[in-house]
């Protein structure tokens, strides 16, 4: 079965991203309210919205703000728009925007359609609106600046000017009086342009709007002059003024009319700005103290107003007024997410659901071994042959690693302006990346990389850049594939580059490319594996340690000036010579452990041929050779090395990957403290993600470097020893007995301690002439008698013998 005839609906009919209000047709909103997903956390935020709603039909209340929260592509947009839709209860191709709820059954609790009906019957001016994209003409620097925005779109809704208050003022007071359209009309009978087309070029119409105002008698010529110069001024007006015009405005028009504003992206539009929540919990208390109802404010925002409130940093009586102020807060998790394209998007006819559960019942133990990921973070897998059945060609994981990968490049700047906007929703990326797959047969899956290509044009130039010229790179792609698979792992590195959810390790980045439930995971990672060298060869991928990371233009370029820097071996050498000796083996003496202990020796500390401290003259030493020693490899000659001098011999494996850490962290730090500037755009937050690069290899290669001591091999007096331990620590201390019972051979003659004060004692004793050994009960009496022996010796050879030489 192809898995284009899989599905309930075309998968390739056409569904529109985000419809924006004042393009979209009838047909498309009829599509719109027919396939509209209620799922079972909407029944609830559906409930809550209009119980909340309908206090201010019935009554009076102050609790008119509504906060929708939930991650980029979650669908807040989509059931603003709905909310958008059903407040205004347009008629759609002869059928009211609530009666596409109602015939399709789609409210479960008849109490909530009941609320939503009555919603429905109130005249509404329903105002929905981007503030971001609404506030370019205002900025956000002023102090006022939502109240601005808020008053523009105000003004645009009555049909007045948007962009000129105070215009918008005038056109107010004609209107009051009766005499706006007589105005529109003597303007474009004298200008020749209708009123509207011409308003906001305000200073090549001023002489035209003073005659219009006399000729009416509205103004005097005079006062009409005097107000057109006091209209090139800054406007000014209150929150306070603003609410009660929105007042004023209700009162005139009765009848329980209600005002809503639909603000769409709030959160990303005050980011960390303080004044502007502020500005914003003025704007919503003033109009609930006015209006008392019948004016609302409901926004959009990917974080939830509590976490918004508190990185900001606000006072506890601020942070209480805004909690107040939005008393109705909606939250869209991704099951939200996972519903609705399984719904809309993904539901399957009855044939092809029993098709895919045989075949996952067939197919269940190879699927599980694979698609698995090796760390901590939960992936979600098929739980069963239904769920495969649901998803399918998708894997359940897909649905919240894409909405990380969403939230992530947007958070990061990676993202162009429609992206930013809101333009690309969850539905639509899994609807285009299915029809890349229309076409194949049951079996075919979809790799992570393919969601990249419904991105492809939503995305800034610097990092699809990267993607479109290792597309037509030679080293890359030779043979000049449309379909190229270094290309495709390029794409699934530069998706969870931001992410923390996922580790992009060659294991998990093999799973992400599973296209097939047939496709042999070896050979698969073997391919993944040869892709990888290729991209790092061509300094588009980096890799820490066993992490790969995509890099974008400007880390490109950084990259290379980093790589320029002239580290010396000596200097990693050094840095070597602090991990171990300063860290991994810490101790510069050896303690004998006959005798409690009572005899330390220092230890010379050496790698490859440097030693790590100055002054390191001692009789004993430790010597770590590193895969960048002159000695080599060859057994006779390190046997040969360890029995010329008194020194416990560590041959580390040949495994350079520690000294490439450092060496790469060793070039970072000096590219940090000699550049101080650069003219790249992202220089300084570059920068900030190299000093934790430096910090994450200097780590790396302390593991690295842990993990071949504990495999390393140990020569002592010429032999290579075995050492049951692979705790370090343990395995030279283990050498360092055995070199010190070599080099100190008669050491095992004493059994009790002594120091010098108990020698001179000894010879201090009263009436002492001599050493006597009597019976060999003696402390130390082996030892004696060797002494005894070395005097007797010297003595018959005539040569003195004295303190220091015993």
């Amino acid at each position: 079965m192809f898995i284009k005839d899989m599905f309930a609906k075309p998968i390739d009919r056409d569904i529109k991203g985000v419809i924006k209000v004042g393009q979209a047709d009838d047909e498309n909103v009829k599509q719109e309210l027919e396939e509209y997903v209620v799922t079972r956390e909407l029944q609830k935020h559906f409930a809550h919205f209009f119980g909340s709603y309908k206090k201010g039909i019935n009554g009076h209340t102050d609790k008119m703000g509504v906060w929708i929260s939930g991650f980029f592509g979650s669908g807040k947009s989509h059931l603003l728009k709905i909310l958008f839709y059903l407040l205004e209860n347009k008629e759609v191709n002869g059928t009211k925007a609530i009666d596409y709820f109602v015939d399709d059954q789609k409210i479960a609790d008849p109490m909530v359609l009941a609320d939503m009906k009555l919603a429905a019957s109130i005249p509404t001016d329903v105002i929905l609106f981007n503030i971001d994209s609404k506030s370019e003409m205002v900025g956000k620097q002023s102090k006022d600046a939502i109240v601005s925005v808020f008053l523009k779109v105000f003004n645009e809704m009555q049909g007045f000017c948007g962009s000129i208050p105070i215009l918008a003022d005038l056109e107010r007071q004609l209107t009051e009086q009766g005499r706006y359209e007589e105005f529109k009309k003597l303007f474009e009978e004298e200008f020749g342009k209708t009123w509207v087309e011409s308003r906001n070029k305000f200073d090549f119409i001023q002489d035209t709007i003073v005659d219009v105002l006399a000729r009416m008698e509205f103004m005097s010529e005079a006062a009409a002059r005097n107000w057109c110069e006091k209209a090139t001024e800054p406007y000014q007006l209150s929150i306070e003024n603003f609410a009660k015009l929105v007042k004023e405005y209700l009162d005139r028009k009765g009848n329980n009319h209600h005002v809503v504003f639909l603000v769409d992206e709030i959160g990303q539009y005050i980011g960390d700005d303080s004044k502007l929540m502020l500005n914003l919990q003025t704007v919503t208390e003033d109009l609930g103290t006015a209006c008392r109802g019948k004016a609302w404010v409901v926004v959009t925002s990917q974080q939830d107003i509590d976490a918004i409130a508190k990185d900001m940093g606000l006072r506890s009586n601020d942070f209480s007024k805004i909690q107040g102020r939005f008393d109705t807060r909606l939250s869209l998790s991704s099951a939200n997410v996972d519903e609705v394209i399984k719904k809309r998007i993904l539901a399957k006819t009855t044939t092809a659901e029993q098709t895919l559960r045989l075949l996952y019942e067939q197919k269940s133990t190879i699927i599980k071994n694979l698609i698995v990921f090796n760390d901590g973070v939960e992936k979600k897998l098929y739980a069963n042959d239904h769920n495969f059945a649901s998803v399918y060609p998708f894997v359940p994981y897909q649905f919240n690693l894409l909405a990380s990968v969403l939230t992530s490049i947007r958070t990061h700047g990676a993202s162009g302006k429609h992206l930013s906007e809101g333009e690309r929703s969850m539905i639509a990326l899994f609807k285009e990346s299915a029809m890349k797959l229309m076409d194949k047969e049951q079996g075919a899956m979809i790799p992570f990389n393919i969601f990249y290509d419904a991105l492809h044009q939503f995305l800034d130039h610097s990092h699809k850049g990267v993607i479109t010229r290792a597309a037509d790179n030679s080293h890359i792609n030779p043979d000049h594939e449309e379909n190229c698979f270094n290309v495709n792992v390029l794409k699934t590195l530069f998706m969870i580059k931001y992410v923390k959810e996922i580790t992009a390790n060659i294991d998990n980045i093999t799973s992400l490319m599973i296209s097939d439930i047939d496709t042999d995971r070896i050979a698969l990672k073997i391919d993944v594996e040869e892709a990888i060298k290729v991209l790092v060869r061509q300094m588009l991928v980096q890799k820490n340690g066993d992490i790969y990371v995509f890099l974008t233009d400007e880390e490109q370029e950084i990259n290379r000036e980093i790589e320029s820097q002239n580290v010396e071996m000596s200097e990693v050498i050094s840095k070597v010579s602090e991990l171990i000796f300063d860290d991994i083996y810490k101790l510069d003496k050896y303690r004998y452990p006959v005798i409690s202990g009572r005899y330390n020796f220092s230890i010379n500390q050496i790698i490859d041929d440097r030693p790590y401290k100055s002054k390191q003259n001692y009789d004993i030493g430790v010597r770590i050779l590193t895969p960048n020693s002159d000695y080599g490899e060859d057994e006779i000659t390190l046997r040969m090395l360890s029995g010329q001098g008194k020194e416990v011999l560590v041959v580390l494996p040949n495994d350079s990957a520690f000294l490439n850490e450092l060496r790469s962290a060793l070039k970072i730090e000096k590219y940090l403290r000699l550049t101080t500037a650069n003219k790249l755009a992202k220089f300084e937050q570059i920068k900030e993600s190299k000093r934790v690069e430096m910090r994450e290899r200097n780590g790396n290669a302390k593991l690295f470097l842990a993990e071949s001591m504990k495999n390393a091999e140990i020569y002592v007096n010429g032999d290579k020893v075995q050492i049951g331990s692979k705790e370090m620590a343990a395995r030279i201390n283990d050498a360092l007995g055995r070199l010190v019972s070599t080099v100190y051979h008669k050491l095992p003659y004493i059994d009790t301690a002594m120091n010098e004060a108990n020698i001179r004692a000894l010879f201090k004793a009263t009436n002492q002439q001599s050493l006597t050994l009597e019976g060999g009960k003696e402390p130390n009496a082996h030892a004696l008698h060797d002494v005894l022996s070395y005097i007797a010796s010297n003595s018959s050879m005539h040569t003195k013998t004295s303190m220091k030489s015993i």
